[in-house]
């Protein structure tokens, strides 16, 4: 896809510098706008504004809306009045309402001066609804028919005013107050009786979200039900806007963007990876490589404490890697699945006593053969191979039950962790790898030196 896209820069740009417009026009006519916007953000900035205004007017909207933010304050700073009141005219109401939510003040005006009163009155209601929730990502715009119209009425309204609505598959049937009574498809209209009326032809069962609704649960929705669109009601019910599956794919990709960070320790950013300079790396990850920093000094305390221990039996040392990583990585691995579980909602705070046990079974399988695994290679390499006397047969015990009950103890962290954090209300990711295997290394550490001192008298 990406020697695509260079093609197609490049064909472009031969074309812009032989003043080929038609063709070049011809040629983007034929594009996605996905496509497009991908094609101008990898092009000269000063060429941009010239192939904006080539393109279609549908499709210089579509192209606009899948551009950065970047691109398009480049664009919107360069667009006469009318320019930008013709791409505003094109917008959804939910795609303005994202534009001018990531937009400086002063653009903000002016895409505001440049769109019509009652597309200003429902962008200015979008962005009145908190952060992350249903009310910021629906639109306003969908089609609404009443319980009384006949299908052939129904057909005639979708006709007179889908045009300008964001989907027109799924229409809403309401009563005179807006209140939400059931949905029907256009397959269903169109099969229909013409004098069929829309309350008996109508599915009531309908599936609704409140404004209020946190996202990623309204984008887990339609994955659920597999929905093409979903009504977003008030409290009374009354069906202010619905979310269709493009926003709810958005959605998804932010929430995953923003949770792989958070398992990665470091603090979510809205810009992509490539358009991050070196400082906004920096200030993302730094934060937590500090406070990561800090909290492995008690690591460094547990050793320095059984200093004596370790000088009294010098191999020892050479294990603790080997423990240290192995409890980090059973951590890690069963923090990473209950974080995931809880993000689709699988798993909830009243499973934890069942996810435990499903936990310390696992890791007594995994825990028994990498204890065995262990013993194998602490003898015959260690000891045969490497020719070490000092690791004798009870080292081998103390390393291998070490191994065992690490295991059991960093599955259960590991699970444990995600789930307290959901049930206090904070992120669950941020309970991932850095911070599972930082507790880990400790408990691995006075695990180890207890079996230590248990077996070998130290």
């Amino acid at each position: 896809m990406r020697e695509i896209t260079f093609d197609l820069t490049e064909t472009i740009t031969t074309l812009m510098g032989e003043k080929k417009y038609a063709t070049l026009r011809d040629l983007l006519s034929t594009m996605n706008a996905a496509d497009v916007a991908t094609v101008m953000e990898d092009m000269e900035r000063e060429k941009l504004p010239l192939l904006f205004r080539l393109l279609p007017k549908e499709l210089a909207a579509e192209t606009f809306v899948e551009m950065d933010s970047d691109t398009q304050e480049m664009l919107i700073q360069g667009f006469s009045d009318q320019e930008l009141k013709e791409v505003v005219d094109e917008l959804y109401v939910d795609d303005a309402a994202d534009i001018v939510e990531e937009m400086p003040a002063n653009v903000v005006k002016r895409i505001l001066r440049q769109a019509d009163p009652e597309t200003r009155k429902m962008i200015n209601e979008i962005l009145n609804y908190p952060e992350d929730s249903a009310g910021s990502i629906m639109t306003t715009e969908y089609v609404s028919l009443r319980p009384n119209m006949t299908a052939e009425e129904a057909i005639k309204r979708i006709r007179r005013t889908g045009i300008d609505k964001e989907t027109i598959y799924t229409c809403y049937v309401t009563d005179d107050d807006k209140t939400l009574k059931g949905y029907i498809s256009i397959r269903t209209l169109i099969l229909a009786e013409e004098d069929d009326r829309i309350r008996d032809i109508m599915d009531d069962n309908v599936i609704s979200v409140t404004t209020t609704a946190d996202q990623e649960d309204v984008a887990q929705m339609f994955s659920k039900y597999d929905f093409m669109a979903l009504p977003v009601v008030d409290k009374e019910n009354r069906l202010v806007g619905i979310i269709t599956v493009d926003d709810a794919i958005d959605v998804l990709q932010e929430e995953t963007t923003e949770d792989i960070e958070k398992m990665a320790a470091i603090v979510p950013t809205e810009k992509p990876y490539s358009k991050n300079t070196p400082f906004d790396l920096f200030k993302s990850r730094i934060p937590w490589l500090l406070l990561l920093m800090v909290s492995a000094t008690f690591t460094g305390l547990i050793i320095s404490k059984f200093e004596s221990a370790l000088t009294a039996v010098i191999c020892l040392n050479a294990f603790i890697p080997m423990i240290m990583d192995t409890g980090g990585n059973a951590g890690s691995q069963a923090s990473v699945s209950i974080i995931r579980s809880l993000a689709l909602r699988e798993t909830e705070f009243a499973d934890y006593f069942r996810v435990i046990w499903r936990e310390i079974r696992t890791a007594l399988l995994c825990g028994g053969v990498l204890a065995l695994a262990t013993f194998a290679k602490v003898l015959l390499v260690d000891r045969l191979l490497l020719g070490n006397e000092t690791v004798t047969m009870t080292v081998a015990l103390v390393v291998c039950l070490t191994i065992a009950f690490t295991v059991l103890v960093a599955k259960i962290v590991g699970a444990s962790l995600p789930m307290l954090a959901d049930k206090l209300g904070f992120d669950p990711a941020v309970m991932a790898s850095p911070f599972i295997t930082t507790i880990v290394d400790a408990l691995s550490l006075l695990l180890y030196f207890a079996i230590a001192s248990t077996f070998l008298g130290i």
